[in-house]
C-alpha cells in the first residue's frame, strides 16, 4: 500500500496469487450482481441482481458448492440487499428471527422488500420517491426489533422497524445516496457530490456530521470499521481512503493510498485507472480489509501496517460487489457488467458470475501484529 504522495506499487513487481480454486456458484443470474450479503450465522449468501431477483445460496464450505434455497422478485434492478444481525426478535411478519433469519433489499421499484427465509415469508414496503441504492440493518442500542436503514437517489434515508408499515424516521441528505455503512455504532452514508454524512446509532434521527471525501472524484461505496472507531472510502479514481470519527485520532488512523492501478505505458507515460467498486473489512482481523475494482482484480491489505497482503491477477470481467462470510474463511466476488461506460460497452462477452474464494492465512494475518 502506498501513500499519494509517493509512487504507487504497480502489480508488475508484485508476486500475483492464483485464482485455479476459486469456484463459481449455480450461474443463474441473467444481468450484474449489485449486491451480496452473507447470514452473520450461517454459509447461506444473499445475491441482489439487475435481472430483480433475490437470490440465497445454501454454500458447502467444505466444498465450496451452493444451491438455490429461495429466491424472491421485485419489480426492476435490485441495488442493494443486507442480511440481518443475529440475537434480536420479533419481525413483524408471523415469526422471530432465529439467529440471522431475515434478508432486506431495494432497487429500481422505490420498495423495501423483506424476505423471512425459514418460513419463505414476504413483506414490501412502499418507500421512496426515486430507486433505493443501498440496504443496511443498524444495530440501536435497547432496540428490541431490527432496523433497516434504506438509502435512495430522492436524497434520504429511512429507518424502518419492521413491525410496521411506516418508516421510523427520515434523514434528508445533502445528495443521491450511493453507499452506506453501519458497525458498532456508527453509520456511515455516502452521496453523491462527495458527501459523506456521520450518524451515532444511539441518536439515529440526525445527522451528527457531515464533511467532504477526501477523495478527489465520486464515491462509491463505505465501509466502517469493525470497531466503529473509523471508515474507508472508494471512489471512481482508484483511491481508497480511511479516516477517522474522532478528529484526535486523524493523525493516527487517516491515510490515502492508490489501488486498481496499471503501470505508466512506455511510451505514453499514462497510467491506466480504475475504479474500485467495492472495500470490506474482514469480519475476525479487523484490520485486513479487500478492495475490489472494475480492473477485475481484488487485493487483501493490512491497513495499519499500510502494505498489501496479497495481489490477484485480473479475472477478465470488472468485480462488481463483494462480501465476507461470518467467519472470513470464505470471500465472495461477483463478476460483470459494471455500467461505467454506459449501456454502449455491455456486451455477451462479459459473463455474470458469483465466485467463491478461500481466504488463506497469509491472506487474514495482518503485518502489523
Amino acid at each position: 500500500m502506498s501513500s499519494t504522495k509517493k509512487t504507487p506499487t504497480t502489480l508488475s513487481t508484485l508476486s500475483l496469487g492464483s485464482l485455479s480454486n476459486d469456484v463459481s456458484l449455480p450461474d443463474d443470474a441473467q444481468d450484474t450482481i449489485s449486491s451480496v450479503s452473507w447470514s452473520p450465522v450461517s454459509n447461506h449468501l444473499a445475491a441482489a441482481s439487475w435481472d430483480g431477483k433475490i437470490r440465497v445460496y445454501d454454500v458447502n464450505a467444505n466444498n465450496r458448492t451452493a444451491n438455490g434455497t429461495a429466491m424472491f422478485n421485485a419489480v426492476g434492478p435490485v441495488l442493494g440487499c443486507d442480511w440481518a444481525k443475529a440475537g434480536v426478535d420479533g419481525v413483524g411478519i408471523d415469526a422471530g428471527n432465529q439467529d440471522g433469519t431475515i434478508i432486506a433489499a431495494g432497487g429500481a421499484d422505490k420498495s423495501l422488500h423483506i424476505l423471512h427465509l425459514p418460513t419463505g415469508q414476504q413483506a414490501t414496503l412502499s418507500s421512496h420517491e426515486k430507486p433505493i441504492r443501498s440496504v443496511r440493518f443498524v444495530e440501536i442500542p435497547e432496540s428490541n426489533t431490527h432496523i433497516v436503514a434504506s438509502g435512495s437517489w430522492d436524497k434520504t434515508v429511512k429507518l424502518w422497524d419492521l413491525r410496521q408499515q411506516s418508516p421510523v424516521t427520515t434523514i434528508m441528505c445533502e445528495d443521491r445516496v450511493y453507499s452506506m455503512d453501519a458497525k458498532s455504532l456508527l453509520f456511515v452514508v455516502a452521496t453523491a457530490e462527495r458527501h459523506i454524512h456521520l450518524i451515532n446509532l444511539r441518536r439515529p434521527t440526525v445527522i451528527s456530521r457531515t464533511l467532504e471525501s477526501p477523495l478527489k472524484h465520486q464515491t462509491k461505496v463505505v465501509d466502517v470499521f469493525p470497531d466503529g472507531k473509523g471508515w474507508a472510502t472508494a471512489s471512481i479514481e482508484g483511491k481508497c481512503s480511511f479516516n477517522a470519527v474522532d478528529k484526535e485520532e486523524d493523525r493516527k488512523i487517516n491515510f490515502k493510498f492508490r489501488c486498481h492501478r496499471g503501470p505508466p505505458e512506455l511510451k505514453t507515460k499514462i497510467t491506466k485507472v480504475w475504479s474500485v467498486n467495492d472495500v470490506r473489512f474482514h469480519p475476525v482481523q479487523h484490520t485486513v480489509l479487500v478492495t475490489a475494482g472494475s480492473d477485475g482484480t481484488f487485493h487483501f491489505w493490512d491497513r495499519i501496517a499500510h502494505a498489501r497482503l496479497q495481489a490477484y491477477p485480473s479475472t477478465g470481467s470488472p468485480i462488481t460487489t463483494t462480501a465476507f462470510n461470518h467467519d472470513g474463511s470464505l470471500f465472495a466476488y461477483a463478476l460483470g457488467y459494471d455500467w461505467s461506460k454506459g449501456c454502449a460497452a455491455n456486451s455477451q462477452e462479459i459473463q455474470t458470475k458469483l465466485m467463491l474464494h478461500s481466504v488463506t492465512v497469509e491472506e487474514s494475518t495482518p503485518k502489523s501484529k
